[in-house]
């Protein structure tokens, strides 16, 4: 199968993710270098802690133009929980910050009933619908810890959703692209089976 390139921006369980795209079979590397991004077949953008600073730590390592060139020509792509809120136009954490821009929304604080927590951290059920590569009946619980969700203006680019307060969106998918707000690589045996679906539809298994 193609190799799979695990983009390091000084944030997220790279490690984590490296080794459960290895229990399924892939060659997983990690690299902050932009060229090597630019040359992947296939991304996978890690990610926690605040929208803006980890923006601008793409734009200081030089990823920002490889990191959409390679959305933009539609080449598998899958983004983990930060990894999914850049892929929006807009951050809103700490005030407006522009993102990665390959879907069309912005990404907000929970506003929900005062008796829940923020973050949402924890195990919760996800509701797999619309053209999503992972199957709609392997709904299942996964492992979330976020404070900010993203709002899609287009319904059509959800593909999950779950309830915290009200209904998120818990993934995003369009073309060769997913991305999850929960952490596939912490979810267990769930989480393993979603990282396979996304390579067995987009990335070359075998």
């Amino acid at each position: 199968m193609k190799s799979v390139t695990i983009v390091d921006y000084g944030s997220g369980n790279l490690r984590s993710v490296q080794k459960a795209c290895e229990r399924l079979g892939a060659e997983a590397t990690i690299t902050s270098d932009p060229n090597v991004v630019a040359e992947a077949s296939v991304l996978v953008l890690p990610g926690v802690g605040a929208f803006g600073d980890a923006m601008r730590e793409l734009r200081g390592r030089g990823l920002v133009e490889p990191l959409q060139r390679h959305l933009a020509t539609d080449k598998p792509f899958l983004g983990i929980c930060m990894g999914l809120q850049l892929l929006f136009e807009t951050g809103r954490e700490g005030g407006d910050h522009t993102g990665l821009a390959a879907f069309k929304g912005d990404v907000v604080r929970f506003e929900i009933d005062p008796s829940l927590k923020v973050p949402h951290m924890g195990w919760n059920q996800v509701r797999w619908h619309g053209d999503s590569p992972v199957p709609t009946a392997l709904g299942s619980y996964y492992y979330f810890v976020h404070a900010y969700h993203a709002r899609p203006a287009e319904a059509a680019d959800i593909c999950g959703t779950a309830d915290y307060g009200g209904e998120f969106c818990a993934a995003v998918s369009r073309g060769r692209l997913l991305a999850t707000q929960f952490h596939p690589e912490k979810s267990q045996q769930a989480g393993l089976r979603v990282i396979e679906a996304f390579l067995d539809r987009y990335a070359g298994r075998p």
